[in-house]
């Protein structure tokens, strides 16, 4: 049961967690900008120079559900003071460098330290609200990221167009300040005694992890199999450990396992909002990269504005609701961009403005959707996994849609589209359409409930 006492706190709280998540959501994108003058400095290739975003993705993606397993245990306050520090340690260190393996360094005990922040930002609105008002707490969250993805690329180039790039990593170190604000309001919670971590199920965990990460980033298809063959290792592993990193029981949960399987479908999906429409700019509309740069900013804006207004439908109208009026709204989009490929570059990022809030009241619901389906004792590891599962469909999507966005097509499949060009995109973003029908009957059929007030805390 939840105490009303306890809702304030979580009130601000969340409203820290929504300006740590804006930050730590602009460190992860503000380097892809620069990366080629980070080349040119250091004589490297991109490919070399795009460590810098490729590692931070793959320590972040492990180490969401490496803290989300350690909150099940230990002090949220102690896990994001060490966090932090981390985080601030790796922008020091990236901000004094002189060579570049000593910023990617830099970059990867940033990435160490701020994989705490998604972890703990989908814990304390299960800890801290009561079920019926949990969806607000968790847009704060989508909104911080929404405000990261749409500043990200404005602040980078005010920064580079002034100072050297390495004060990319000034702007991390302000979430310090935070710091004592978080431990002021985090209350002290029972734990039970620390028992043995399972050290060998999450190393190998991380090793599939990395591996199939790098594998569709890079179409190393053999790192893919190796990936695949640790994955089969750490199952085994859990299945015969006593405490094992994830408990094989966690999966025995029928609405976790199907929302786990949705959730990567829809942020495989979603990323090719931020993947495949740059692309479609480029080639089909022929805008140059900053002009590409402004065409994202209305949809990211857009999403920052009315995030908050998901949260509330999700507490009023129930997670059914607000997930069936989401994928309403990326439905139109992808049928739309499907449909007017080839439109003026101006109605492209109308459309995406459809997309963006519907992708982030998705996740809006998806995390209130899935935090109801666990017991207490598995929430920190729970939502942990969830946030890993989200970014390595994001990395995989992305491979997949670099491959396909290479071949081209002179056919397209969608008959109502009036573009004489584009139809690879068109064809794309018309199965997408499709596929998002699919995910909203399933998720009907395993989430659907009447009420948002009957649902009840385990």
């Amino acid at each position: 049961m939840f105490s009303d006492s306890r809702q304030p706190k979580g009130l601000i709280l969340m409203r820290l967690m929504m300006f740590t998540v804006m930050m730590s959501s602009m460190s992860a994108l503000m380097f892809n900008v620069v990366l080629p003058q980070i080349s040119k400095e250091f004589h490297l290739t991109l490919a070399e120079v795009s460590w810098l975003s490729s590692a931070y993705t793959l320590i972040y993606a492990f180490g969401t559900v490496t803290y989300g397993k350690l909150a099940d245990r230990f002090q949220l306050k102690s896990i994001l003071t060490f966090g932090l520090t981390l985080f601030a340690v790796g922008s020091l260190i990236g901000l004094v460098s002189q060579t570049f393996w000593f910023a990617l360094l830099g970059r990867c005990i940033q990435s160490a330290g701020a994989a705490a922040v998604p972890a703990v930002a989908l814990i304390i609105p299960v800890r801290y609200f009561s079920p019926e008002k949990r969806g607000s707490a968790l847009s704060m969250t989508a909104i911080g990221i929404a405000l990261g993805s749409a500043l990200a690329p404005v602040v980078s180039a005010l920064v580079v167009s002034f100072a050297s790039w390495r004060f990319l990593f000034l702007p991390s170190l302000l979430i310090l300040l935070l710091l004592p604000l978080y431990r002021k309001y985090l209350e002290h919670e029972q734990k039970e005694a620390p028992r043995k971590f399972d050290w060998l199920g999450g190393s190998l965990l991380a090793v599939s992890v990395t591996l199939i990460l790098l594998g569709a980033t890079n179409r190393a298809w053999l790192y893919v199999v190796f990936g695949l063959a640790a994955l089969t290792l750490f199952i085994v592993t859990i299945r015969n450990t006593t405490d094992a990193f994830i408990h094989p029981q966690l999966f025995q949960n029928k609405r976790y396992s199907i929302g786990l399987a949705l959730s990567f479908l829809i942020s495989g999906i979603g990323i090719s909002l931020y993947f495949l429409t740059p692309i479609l700019f480029s080639e089909v509309h022929q805008l140059s990269s900053n002009w590409i740069g402004f065409a994202m900013v209305p949809a990211a804006a857009a999403s920052a504005i009315l995030g908050r207004k998901g949260g509330k439908l999700a507490d009023l109208k129930g997670n059914s609701y607000l997930f069936s009026a989401a994928s309403g709204l990326l439905i139109t989009c992808f049928a739309l961009l499907s449909i007017f490929t080839g439109i003026l570059p101006l109605w492209i990022s109308f459309f995406l403005i459809f997309g963006n809030v519907g992708q982030s009241f998705l996740q809006i619901a998806m995390s209130n959707s899935i935090s109801r389906s666990l017991p207490k004792d598995q929430i920190g590891v729970g939502m942990g996994l969830f946030s890993m599962i989200s970014f390595i469909a994001q990395g995989i999507a992305a491979g997949v849609y670099g491959i396909i966005a290479e071949q081209g097509s002179s056919v397209h499949w969608n008959p109502l589209n009036v573009g004489t060009s584009g139809h690879l995109f068109s064809n794309i973003y018309f199965v997408l359409a499709i596929l998002h029908v699919g995910i909203l009957l399933l998720y009907r059929t395993q989430f659907l409930t009447v009420k948002p007030s009957i649902s009840i805390e385990r």
